[in-house]
């Protein structure tokens, strides 16, 4: 749903570069972040903050005029993305904070996995709206309530994205599980580089109960602030198997996670579904009557 609408406010200021470099193994920044080593500060009105200790936070911010966004500086083909967020405070109705990975070549082809940020008035929880895109084709929304207060510190979001599955994680809980079913027919990204994006934009007409609720533009500008980027993944040339191993053997390759086993995943995963999930395309019988899910929703 939000993907095309972002797109077209993206294509007036984002120019579709592809960086390939020789096929290696990349870990991005450590220790203390400096995130303009780490990303472009494309468009809109930001703010750079330095800490004491060498790192830097970046706040994207959205008034009347436009929002704001940064880029990754690499993409990658299998990765493990973490980036820490602190989201909009107080009345964030009809803002949308975002970060996700896409593909960057023709749109009708796309890869992409999004973590959308549904704002909300004040006291109300945030939404988290994930989707995921291949070859193209996407409408695999699960969306989330938060379980703590993403406003009063930072939290760590995290996509975890090899040739078996994506696993979204917050603070390094398993919510979400996309597996790789290509086998079966079901599209996954197994060929295109993706990079990560940051934005924080307007989408008043839909991301708060359902449009309802308007964006307060008396409360402007609303900022979201970002820090700690990281990246372990393949950066390939072309050669799209030479990803599907890291030799180095992270984690992230062989499908763990924060080093949790998969019985401690699967807990965590159910936990998720049962105390947290508000929306799951997989379950919504008046979007698929007659039991017409998408192949994926009855595959293990």
């Amino acid at each position: 749903m939000a993907a095309p609408a972002r797109a077209r406010l993206l294509a007036c200021c984002l120019s579709a570069l592809t960086t390939m470099a020789a096929v290696s193994w990349a870990v991005a920044a450590g220790g203390g972040v400096r995130m303009t080593d780490e990303v472009d500060i494309l468009w809109g009105p930001t703010q750079l903050i330095n800490g004491s200790d060498g790192d830097q936070t970046v706040g994207l911010s959205l008034n009347r005029v436009m929002g704001s966004g940064f880029r990754a500086k690499k993409s990658y083909l299998f990765a493990r993305i973490d980036i820490d967020i602190k989201l909009v405070a107080g009345n964030s109705a009809g803002t949308v904070t975002t970060v996700y990975l896409i593909s960057e070549g023709q749109w009708k082809i796309h890869d992409e996995i999004d973590l959308e940020f549904l704002g909300n008035v004040t006291g109300e929880p945030y939404t988290l709206h994930t989707n995921i895109f291949a070859n193209g084709s996407g409408g695999r929304e699960v969306q989330y309530r938060l379980w703590f207060d993403p406003t009063q510190d930072f939290h760590t979001y995290s996509i975890l994205w090899n040739s078996d599955q994506i696993l979204i994680l917050v603070d390094d809980m398993a919510i979400r599980r996309f597996k790789n079913h290509w086998d079966a027919g079901v599209p996954f990204p197994v060929y295109q580089p993706m990079r990560l994006n940051g934005v924080l934009w307007d989408a008043e007409d839909w991301a708060t109960q359902g449009g309802r609720v308007k964006t307060d533009w008396s409360q402007a500008p609303f900022t979201a602030y970002f820090r700690n980027y990281r990246a372990t993944g393949c950066e390939p040339s072309g050669v799209a198997w030479a990803c599907g191993q890291d030799p180095s053997g992270g984690d992230w390759a062989d499908g763990g996670a924060a080093g949790l086993d998969d019985v401690r995943q699967q807990q965590q995963l159910r936990e998720a579904q049962e105390r947290y999930t508000i929306y799951d395309y997989c379950t919504d019988s008046v979007r698929f009557p007659d039991g017409g899910f998408p192949k994926e929703c009855g595959l293990p």
